[in-house]
Order: C-alpha cells, then sequence, then structure tokens
C-alpha cells in the first residue's frame, strides 16, 4: 500500500523582476548563463505563468547560440508555448524560427539534427512545416541510423496532422522504400508503425510478403508485427487469417519472452481451435516455469485461468506443468496454481495429481521451507477437494493425512478429518489437541461406526481419553483424592493439584479439589494415561460444548450396539458406562470447582442424551441412527448444486442472431490448409451459431456513466464519462464552447478527495466559437472507498482580462465499481468476523415488509455474495440471519451479517452489520446500504 508523503518545493511565483531578470541574462550571458536562464522561463510556464515578452528576446538572442544545451532548451521552450493566436492561426512570430530549425535539420551534428526531428513530432501548424518538409525527407537517407529514426517519426506525424497527405503525398512510398533497405531496429519499427497508421495495406503487403523471414526480425519490430495483426483481424478482415496464425506460429519461439506472451495472448484472440489454445497454454506454462518475477508468474496464471473459462477440455492436458510452478517460494503464486489446479481436475489427472501434491506435503515437513505450516495447510485443504471431488483417491491420502491430526494448525488438522477412516481414525485419536478437531473427529466415530468391534473400539477410546470417573473429589477431611490416578507407574510424572474451600448442603465446609497429571521430559509411552487424557484436559479447561457432543457421541454408539451386539448384557453394559460418563460430566459442569458453569445448552443437551438412554423407542432410534445422516447428505447434495450453480453462472452465455452469417466449411476448398486452419474453421462456424462473435455491450449501462458537469445556460457545458477499470478511473470529459468567442487557456482544474490521486494536470486549449474538445483525466484509486472528484474549468477571453470560472458538479465514485461477489468456508467467515476491528452498524428502516424480499434488495444493492444456504432461509418464523460477503480488487475483505424480525405491525426491524480490516470499506457500504435499503433504486 502507498503511504502518503510530503514534498515542499520552494519556487518564487513570477514576478516582472524575475521575467526582467531572465531577459537580462538571454540578452548578455555566456552558454551557461542563457542555459539557467531558460530553466527558469520553462519552469515558470509549467507552473501556468504566461510571459509574452520573452519570446522576441528569445528570437535575437537564443537562437544564435551554437550551444548544444540551449538549443535543447529552445525546443523545450517552443513545444509549451501558445503557438497560435485566438484566432486560431499560427504566431508571426514562428515564421522566424523556420530558418533557425532548418539549420538545425542540415547540421552536421547528428545530436542537433535528431533533437530538431523529435521536436518536429509536436508541432502542428502547417505554416511552420510546409518549409521544412525538404529537409526532413533528406534526413530519411542519412548515414546515421539515429536521424534516420527520427526522421520517419517526424514524417509520420506531419502525414498524420488533418492536412498532412498534402504536405508530403508521398511519405508512404517513401516509408516503405526505407524500410526495404534498413538495417536499424528502431528506424525499422518506427517505419512499420507510421505504415500500419497511415497506409495499413502497404504494411500488411510487406508482412506478407517477408512472412517466412519474421522470426529472424528484432524484437521491437515483432511487437508491431502482432499489433497490426491485432488490428487487422478486429476491423473482419479474414481473409489471410490462415497467414497470420502462420506467422504468429513462428514467433512462438522467439528469444524474447515479452513476444512470445504477446504471441499467445494474440493466438488465443485469432483463433479458438484446439490446437491453438494448447500451443498458447503450454506457451504460458513454459514461461510460467523460467521467470522469476512473482508478479509475472501471477499474470501468467491469470492468463491460464482466462483460457480455463472458455477452453476447459483443452487446458486439463496441461495441469502436470502449471503444478510445476509451485516450487515458487512465493505463497500467492501457490495458492493460485491450487486454485486453477482444482478448476481442472478428471477422473483421468485426479491421481497424478492427488501423488504431486503428496509429494509437496512431505516436502512441507523438512522444516526448511519459508512458511511451511501455511503452505502444509494449503495443500491439505487441497488434497480433501480432490477426495471430496473424487472419492476413489480418498484410500492413498489418508494414511498421509492422518499424520497432520496432532497439527497445532486447526484448519489443516479439520480438512483431513473430512477424508479420514474410522480404524485410523480410532488408533490416532488420543494425539488430538484441538477442540474443535475432536468435536469433527466425535461426530463422524458416532455416524460412521458400523461394525461392533468399530463400536466397541470406539467407546473403549473415548472412556480411555476421559479417564477415571468422576472428574473431581471431595472429602471432609481435606485430602486430595487423585481421581486421574494412572493404572500403570508413569515415569517421572508430577501431580498438579488444587483446592478451594465449599459449603455442604447441611451447612459444614468440606474441600474440593481436581488433579490432573502432567509429564516431564521423560519418554513416555504411546498408552500411558498422560498421553490420552486429550478429552479429560479440555472438559476440566470448561469447554462442555466438546462435553455435550461426547454425549451425543455416545448415545449414538450406545443405539448402534444395540442394533448389532446380540447380547443384552454388553449393550446394558455400554449404556450403563455412557450414563456414568454423561452424569459426571452435568455434576462438574453444575460444581463451583470451575470458574464457569455448564451452559444451558450443553446442559440440555446432555440431559436430552439420559432421557433417551433410559427410554428408548424405535422412533428415536430411527432419527439418531438414519435422520441425522440423511441430514448430512441433504446438505452435501445442496452445496453441490450451488457450486454447479455458481459454475453455470459465470460460464459465457452468448446468443447468436437468427441472420448471422454461417459459413459452411465442408463446402470450401480446404487445398493448402494446415490443420490449424481446419480446426479454425469449424470453431469459427460453431462460435457463429452460437453468437460467440455477439458483442452484447449494454449502452443503457453506458449512458448512466455519463454525468453532466454543468448546467445548460453556463457558456461552456461540460459532461464526463466515467470509466473505471480496477486501479484506475478514465475520465472523458466533453467540453463545449457555447459562446460566439473565442476560449483562451481553457483549462480543466480537477481536485480529488478520498484515496484517489490525478496522475497528471489536463493542458490548456484554446477553443473556437461553438466548438468542442475532448478532455481525458487519469485518476489512480488506492483504496476501496468511496471518493469524491471536483474542480472548475477556467478559461479567458479577448473581452473580459479577468479568468472566469465554472464549477463543476461533484463526481462520486461508487464502491460498487470495486467489490464483486465472493465466496468463503463458513469457518472463514467466522475467523475473519473476530479479527476485522472495523464495524459499522446500520439500523433497519425500510419501507419492504417481507424479510426476503428484504435480504434480495441488499444483496442486489451491494453486489455481494450471500453465504447462507436458501434451506436456513426457507420457511416463514418472522426472524432472518444471513451472512454476505464481497472481495475488493485490492485484496480487501467485506464481510455483512443481516439480523431482522418482523414486529406485529409488518414493519421489519432489525441491524446490518458490517466488518472489514479497513475503515474505508466498512463506512463507504454503510452508507450505500443507508442509501439503498429504504427500497430505492
Amino acid at each position: 500500500m502507498e503511504k502518503p508523503c510530503s514534498l515542499l518545493v520552494h519556487f518564487d511565483k513570477g514576478s516582472a523582476a524575475m521575467a526582467n531578470e531572465i531577459k537580462a541574462d538571454l540578452e548578455g550571458g555566456d552558454g551557461p548563463a542563457k542555459a539557467d536562464a531558460m530553466r527558469r522561463a520553462i519552469s515558470l510556464l509549467l507552473n501556468g505563468e504566461t510571459l509574452p515578452q520573452l519570446f522576441i528576446t528569445i528570437v535575437r538572442y537564443v537562437l544564435p547560440s551554437e550551444d548544444h544545451t540551449v538549443q535543447k532548451l529552445l525546443l523545450l521552450y517552443l513545444e509549451i508555448i501558445d503557438r497560435r493566436d485566438p484566432a486560431g492561426r499560427a504566431l508571426p512570430e514562428m515564421i522566424l524560427i523556420c530558418q533557425n530549425l532548418r539549420n538545425n535539420l542540415q547540421s552536421p551534428n547528428e545530436y542537433i539534427r535528431g533533437v530538431t526531428l523529435r521536436f518536429l513530432c509536436r508541432l502542428s501548424e502547417p505554416e511552420v512545416l510546409e518549409p521544412l518538409v525538404p529537409s526532413v525527407l533528406e534526413n530519411l537517407e542519412h548515414r546515421h541510423h539515429f536521424i534516420r529514426r527520427h526522421a520517419v517519426s517526424a514524417v509520420s506525424a506531419i502525414y498524420r496532422l488533418p492536412h498532412g497527405d498534402q504536405l508530403i503525398p508521398d511519405a508512404p512510398e517513401l516509408v516503405e522504400r526505407l524500410l526495404a533497405s534498413e538495417q536499424d531496429a528502431s528506424a525499422r519499427r518506427n517505419a512499420f508503425l507510421m505504415l500500419c497508421a497511415c497506409a495499413q495495406e502497404r504494411a500488411v503487403a510487406y508482412l506478407l510478403s517477408n512472412a517466412d523471414r519474421v522470426a529472424e526480425w528484432p524484437d521491437l519490430l515483432q511487437m508491431a508485427v502482432l499489433d497490426l495483426i491485432r488490428k487487422v483481424c478486429r476491423s473482419q478482415n479474414r481473409a489471410n487469417k490462415g497467414r497470420y496464425i502462420t506467422i504468429i506460429t513462428s514467433l512462438l519461439s522467439a528469444p524474447s519472452t515479452a513476444v512470445v506472451y504477446e504471441c499467445a495472448g494474440a493466438l488465443v484472440s485469432l483463433s479458438s481451435a484446439p490446437t491453438a489454445v494448447r500451443a498458447a497454454a503450454n506457451t504460458y506454462c513454459q514461461l510460467l516455469s523460467s521467470q522469476s518475477d512473482n508478479n509475472v508468474k501471477l499474470i501468467l496464471l491469470d492468463r491460464l485461468n482466462e483460457l480455463r473459462t472458455t477452453h476447459r477440455d483443452v487446458m486439463v492436458g496441461v495441469v502436470m506443468d502449471v503444478l510445476r510452478a509451485l516450487a515458487s517460494p512465493n505463497l500467492d503464486v501457490k495458492k493460485k496454481v491450487l486454485d486453477l489446479v482444482l478448476d481442472l481436475l478428471t477422473p483421468r489427472n485426479v491421481e497424478e495429481v492427488v501423488l504431486y501434491l503428496k509429494k509437496e506435503v512431505v516436502k512441507t515437513q523438512a522444516g526448511d521451507l519459508e512458511k511451511g505450516a501455511e503452505y502444509r495447510q494449503m495443500l491439505v485443504q487441497a488434497i480433501h477437494a480432490c477426495a471430496v471431488e473424487y472419492p476413489e483417491v480418498a484410500g492413498s491420502v489418508v494414511h498421509l493425512l492422518m499424520d497432520f491430526l496432532g497439527d497445532t494448525n486447526v484448519a489443516a488438522a479439520v480438512d483431513v478429518l473430512r477424508v479420514s477412516m474410522i480404524q485410523r481414525l480410532i488408533d490416532t485419536f488420543y494425539q488430538i489437541r484441538a477442540s474443535r478437531v475432536c468435536s469433527c473427529a466425535l461426530w463422524i466415530l458416532g455416524e460412521y461406526s458400523l461394525s461392533q468391534s468399530e463400536v466397541e473400539s470406539a467407546i473403549a477410546t473415548i472412556k480411555q481419553c476421559l479417564g477415571d470417573l468422576p472428574f473431581y473429589t471431595v472429602s471432609d477431611e481435606g485430602e486430595i483424592n487423585d481421581s486421574a490416578k494412572p493404572a500403570q507407574p508413569v515415569v517421572n510424572s508430577v501431580t498438579v493439584s488444587s483446592r478451594r474451600p465449599v459449603v455442604l448442603a447441611d451447612g459444614t465446609y468440606a474441600t474440593q479439589s481436581a488433579a490432573t497429571e502432567t509429564i516431564s521430559t521423560a519418554s513416555v509411552a504411546p498408552g500411558s494415561l498422560a498421553s490420552t487424557l486429550n478429552l479429560r484436559s479440555l472438559i476440566l479447561s470448561g469447554d462442555f460444548f466438546l462435553a455435550a457432543v461426547v454425549a451425543c457421541t455416545l448415545t449414538k454408539l450406545v443405539l448402534r450396539l444395540e442394533e448389532v451386539q446380540p447380547s443384552k448384557v454388553e449393550s446394558n453394559k455400554a449404556c450403563t458406562g455412557a450414563l456414568l460418563i454423561m452424569t459426571s460430566i452435568l455434576q462438574l459442569g453444575q460444581s463451583s470447582y470451575l470458574p464457569h458453569p455448564i451452559d444451558n445448552d450443553s446442559y440440555d443437551r446432555i440431559v436430552l442424551c439420559v432421557r433417551l438412554l433410559c427410554n428408548t423407542g424405535d422412533d428415536v432410534r430411527k432419527i439418531w441412527l438414519q435422520s441425522c445422516r440423511q441430514s448430512f447428505a441433504k446438505m452435501l447434495a445442496e452445496k453441490q448444486f450451488r457450486e454447479t450453480e455458481e459454475m453455470k453462472a459465470k460460464a459465457q452465455i452468448s446468443h447468436a442472431q437468427p441472420d448471422d452469417l454461417i459459413d459452411f466449411y465442408h463446402l470450401k476448398s480446404r487445398r493448402g490448409m494446415s490443420q490449424l486452419e481446419l480446426e479454425d474453421e469449424v470453431h469459427d462456424d460453431l462460435k457463429a451459431a452460437t453468437g460467440g462473435f455477439t458483442k452484447d455491450a449494454d449502452d443503457a449501462n453506458k449512458l448512466n456513466r455519463i454525468l453532466q458537469l454543468t448546467g445548460f445556460s453556463d457558456p461552456v457545458y461540460a459532461e464526463a464519462f466515467v470509466t473505471v477499470h480496477h486501479y484506475d478511473i478514465v475520465l472523458d470529459v466533453t467540453v463545449i464552447n457555447r459562446t460566439k468567442e473565442t476560449l483562451q487557456n481553457l483549462c480543466l482544474e480537477l481536485a480529488t478527495m478520498g484515496d484517489l490521486k490525478l496522475v497528471d494536470r489536463p493542458q490548456n486549449y484554446t477553443l473556437a466559437p461553438e466548438t468542442s474538445k475532448q478532455i481525458r483525466a487519469n485518476i489512480k484509486v488506492s483504496s476501496t472507498e468511496t471518493g469524491v472528484i471536483f474542480g472548475n474549468i477556467v478559461y479567458e477571453t479577448s473581452n473580459v482580462m479577468e479568468r472566469s470560472v465554472v464549477v463543476l458538479n461533484d463526481i462520486h465514485i461508487d464502491i460498487m465499481d470495486y467489490i464483486s461477489p465472493a465466496t468463503c468456508a463458513d469457518v472463514t467467515f467466522r475467523n475473519m468476523w473476530a479479527e476485522f476491528e472495523w464495524e459499522n452498524k446500520v439500523a433497519v428502516n425500510t419501507v419492504i415488509q417481507d424479510e426476503k424480499e428484504f435480504l434480495n434488495h441488499i444483496i442486489k444493492s451491494t453486489n455481494m455474495k450471500c453465504l447462507t444456504p436458501p434451506s436456513a432461509l426457507d420457511g416463514e418464523c418472522g426472524f432472518l440471519a444471513a451472512n454476505l460477503y464481497a472481495k475488493s480488487v485490492f485484496g480487501e475483505d467485506a464481510l455483512v451479517n443481516i439480523s431482522i424480525e418482523k414486529q406485529l405491525d409488518g414493519k421489519l426491524s432489525g441491524y446490518i452489520r458490517i466488518r472489514s480490516k479497513t475503515q474505508g470499506i466498512a463506512l463507504s457500504l454503510g452508507d450505500k446500504i443507508t442509501l439503498k435499503q429504504k427500497g430505492g433504486s
């Protein structure tokens, strides 16, 4: 992120004394003094001062100077001054400059010739340029390439003027002749660009006549060739499309990486044939492996992702090449690679992908990788996604991933559980130390332990991890009774105990104590008590939610054991043991030993489990053993349906017009056509039939971006077309002179408020009566915050000496241009909600009376994604709570929680809470919701 800085530049404002001082230095000074005076004059002009009295002095005393620095500064001065009178004609003094410019164009010094030719590219006055044309043309044949290079640019600039074809009518022929014999790379590029801009047919003819030698051309000229091919094909001229594709294909092996990158992009834009797309994808993958710059890698991954959206079948073949980019140490690159690969999974390549990811997981255990834990979490999540989509690979990865169940990184451990197997989970359950991971593991044991041995092993494991019961003891004598004493002696064990006095029911005093075991650094056998009391230590820390999960899991296991165990004795024994555990937990929760008692939800849940085990019916058994799994399956099906719908929504939808032309390539002659051209013909026909070539530009949306800046009665009318492109805002301002006078020094002065920065200051213009001018201003955006652009139009007229000012309407930059709907896991959303410090709380104030209608209105108004599944929003209960999520182009996260209730009078009440990492997006989004929530457009 850019940080604001201040730079104090000391510069005195222009005054008559300063102008006289500059004039004196120009008249009597030597070379260095004149150069210094010219620099001061140029600085004053660039700061908005007008020094008309200096022009004649410069013509008299600076023009004859032979100092090269003074001559260069003279050309800079001539470039920035206003060279036209109020009527729009060239100043008479400019005629005096012509002889000096002609002498410079014939100077024996190559530098003077070159800078003069470069200056002529900035001139637009035909009266000044006409006598200089012969000298410019002579420089096209100069012996030095520096002169020829700028001479071609000058010819091109003169020819592109409104009446330039009258000044140099044969310019394209001269440049084409020079191009045929020129050896300098820059001069050839300038000549080729001139033909592309002024005589495109000559440039195309030259390219096609030298198609076999394009690969040998310098990279500057090759880039110009690619620009020409794009321009020609964009104009729907496809006569030589096959030859253009052949040229691009030959450039894919060019030594310049920039040329190769542009070739791949041009190839995809010209052809949708699988061969062309495959060649472009392979090129991107080669660049991905060879380039070390992380920014370049990210750009290449974006290009590959764009190919995936339109040519997924072809991209499937380069999955393994993309995976090689995981060798980059940058986590952003790794994440993009994994996201791209997961979107390209198929039954054919999933095993190869999983095998490669397993090798990467093993590498993270070495410990020498930077941010190895985060990278391991990303790999585990990727393997989890592979196993969810293709369950046949789960068995090949579960044993490797089970080693990370005890990982301190909870997210990685949770993802591992989703592809685990029961027996392996039972064997490694004692290693789990995180409460959330224990909860997931217990749910899996209770839901998927189906056989008698699995159920009995699961119950025994839970009992072992809980230790001896009860969890604490109370003695009248004040002695400490260790209820968790190990059955076998533990080496170097230390008992840590705590006691506190309590008042019994009969009014007497007693001592309440609890003891836990800790192990010293001595080695402990895996089966020892201290290494298996993970559930006990978590429950004693006050985690009663986990205790409720233990109760539910034991209930399911006992109910299933009654189905699979023929002996009632064993079933009753297991039921008794489960009831003992539950009552012990309830006793612990209601005691005063722990600082916080058991919460009501956990208490009610455990009591329900006790009642179920004491009185079990067939309906209850069906709910606990079948309906739970059916609900889970329904949730997964709904999640998969939502993902499918999102993929369909992202797919490009195109419609063909009924009168569109379709070429039947079967009826064409295919003699001399390559395989690539044949495939391209087929895909062009398919795209034409399905509307692939149609442009669905929304004219109404464009009109909405036109903002009126001044009134219709103002002497100057202005309106702006606002284009927002990620980090930049482009203002195309149309200024119309509605008076009968010429407006001089008309300037668009803009200022910004917020995280907006004006890139460059628009220059001054002269507007003839009832004419218009297009002025473009670029503004850089650095954060997602509603910004304001304001300013004036300042101009002068010949009748009024003072400057006139027209104040412009403010332009408000909408935050909706920078955020887009996004998705994230519920766990990620909750973590971000807890971490983000900026919150904006907006009270609900709307005329909408339906909860779902209000939610849909907020989603549409804020351009966010609803993370709450539709099934959770079904029904009519008078309450609604939903989570919304969006991401900005700057990588900022926007979280929104909507909680509303329908009152008795039918109105909605509640709050909309917005959280983000930065203040700007929270405030801007809150203002947007406040403005839009009443149901307005």
